[in-house]
């Protein structure tokens, strides 16, 4: 049967998230550098592993991964928009959580100064926004399917986060009939849910869709349990030590022609 509709994962997927967000430590810990003589290196594995832990430690944790929102976006992203109470916890946390994983990671490094954290977690809370990077590949692929196929967004995270990673990529929103977000929805990849959901605004059954996604604990996971076809985007060639199987394995987007126009022949 012919693919009908592709449905796309957003982070790693068709934005670089993880170049902004590298950059995005990069520039704050140079400049924390230059400030406090510390090691920008030393910082950054301190910061993300004094997040990491804090963030793990607040009562909102386990709804932060049912949606899929991960430490390093609320240390710059913002929780006003979403109908369930957690947001509201979480936008109260916000400020204090980037105030206190900068604070602590200097203290790791021997610099006691709640100041200067709660200067560059403010830096970092601005800095990630001006980083916005889309694979190149990424418009020429959406180019070719636009029109030939439905074409459904699928992420995982808050809404006001998402909504501003896409308003920093104006180009993008556009091409799909459907955006969806988990943050709204109430559940996140891979739970069966949100993707019953969006087959239904596709119109379409599982056979006839395709997931297409960099993660496969919520995008290749979440498609296998629906019975959707899926691609695992693996740019980086990373091992896969874990019982979840793609249907099919890809190291660049443009990969997809071939196995989009497989099911037509």
């Amino acid at each position: 049967m012919s693919i009908q509709a592709v449905l796309f994962d957003l982070d790693d997927t068709l934005l670089w998230d993880d170049r902004s967000v590298l950059e995005a430590f990069e520039m704050v810990c140079e400049s924390a550098a230059d400030r406090l003589g510390v090691d920008a290196r030393e910082l950054e594995a301190a910061v993300r592993k004094e997040a990491r832990a804090l963030y793990e430690s607040y009562e909102t944790f386990p709804f932060t991964q049912m949606i899929g929102i991960n430490p390093y976006e609320a240390l710059w992203g913002n929780f006003t928009e979403g109908e369930h109470e957690q947001f509201r916890k979480l936008n109260e946390l916000a400020p204090g959580y980037r105030k206190e994983a900068w604070t602590r990671a200097l203290h790791v490094l021997g610099v006691d100064d709640e100041q200067a954290g709660a200067e560059l977690g403010e830096l970092f809370h601005q800095t990630r926004r001006k980083l916005p990077y889309v694979y190149e590949e990424t418009y020429r692929v959406l180019d070719e399917l636009k029109g030939k196929v439905k074409l459904l967004l699928l992420t995982n995270g808050s809404p006001d986060l998402q909504k501003e990673k896409l308003a920093m990529v104006p180009l993008m929103a556009p091409y799909f009939d459907h955006i969806m977000i988990s943050g709204q929805f109430g559940q996140g990849k891979p739970a069966e849910a949100i993707f019953h959901h969006a087959m239904e605004l596709l119109n379409i059954n599982a056979d006839e869709g395709l997931m297409v996604g960099d993660k496969l604990t919520t995008d290749i996971l979440g498609s296998n349990r629906v019975g959707m076809k899926n691609v695992w985007i693996n740019r980086r060639g990373l091992a896969n030590d874990s019982d979840i199987r793609p249907t099919f394995q890809i190291k660049h987007l443009e990969e997809l022609h071939d196995i989009i126009h497989s099911f037509a022949e």
